[in-house]
C-alpha cells in the first residue's frame, strides 16, 4: 500500500522551503513539473501540493512549462479533496491561465500591512500585520482572504472536495497553515 505524504513541492532544484517541512515535522517530497502525469514515474499521493514563489520566472525555474501541460491533473488533485497551494508568479503579471478560476497577479514587491478580508482557515498562513509582498491579485473570481494595503494577497477557491489558496506573501508561511493545509487535504 502505498503511504501517503503530507506534501508534494513543485521543484526543479533544492530550496529554502524544505526546511518548513523538516522543522514542523511533516513528509514531503520535491518532484519536478515534468514528472506531473509521467506514466513511467507516478507521483508520491500527498495531501498537499504547493508550487512556490518564482514558477512563472525562468531566472529561478523551468518548471511553468510542466504545470501547464497538466493543468488537468492539478485540477483532479484539488477535485478529489487535495489543497493546492499557489505563490507569486515574480514576472510584472501574469493570468494562471491553469487553474479552474480567473486569478490575475501584478508584480509589486515590498511591506504591506495586512487586514483579514474574510475568515478563511488558511489565514494564519502568516501571524503578522505587517509582511513582503511579491505583487498582489488584479482580478480574483474567488474568495479574498487577506488584503494587503487595500489589495488581494491570499485567495482560497473551493474546487470540488478540496481548495486552491493563492497568495503573494513573500515569506515562509507558519506551521499552523502547513498543519492547516495537511488537515484539510
Amino acid at each position: 500500500m502505498d503511504e501517503m505524504l503530507d506534501a508534494t513541492l513543485i521543484w526543479d532544484g533544492p530550496v529554502l522551503f524544505e526546511k518548513l517541512f523538516v522543522e514542523h515535522g511533516l513528509s514531503y517530497q520535491r518532484v519536478p513539473a515534468s514528472a506531473i502525469g509521467a506514466p513511467f514515474m507516478p507521483l508520491p499521493k500527498s495531501k498537499v501540493m504547493i508550487i512556490p514563489t518564482g514558477f512563472a520566472n525562468p531566472q529561478y525555474t523551468g518548471i511553468l512549462g510542466g504545470i501547464k501541460t497538466n493543468k488537468s491533473f492539478f485540477d483532479r488533485f484539488v477535485r478529489g479533496g487535495g489543497v493546492l497551494v499557489v505563490h507569486g508568479a515574480l514576472v510584472p503579471e501574469y493570468t494562471y491561465s491553469w487553474l479552474p478560476f480567473t486569478l490575475k497577479y501584478r508584480e509589486e514587491y515590498g511591506p504591506v500591512e495586512i487586514t483579514v478580508v474574510n475568515d478563511h482557515g488558511c489565514r494564519c498562513i502568516i501571524d503578522c500585520e505587517r509582511v513582503e509582498c511579491d505583487g498582489y491579485f488584479t482580478e480574483a473570481d474567488c474568495d479574498v482572504v487577506l488584503n494587503g494595503n487595500g489589495k488581494p494577497v491570499l485567495v482560497a477557491k473551493e474546487h470540488g472536495s478540496g481548495v486552491i489558496v493563492a497568495t503573494t506573501i513573500h515569506e515562509f508561511p507558519t506551521g499552523a497553515f502547513l498543519k492547516w493545509a495537511v488537515a484539510h487535504g
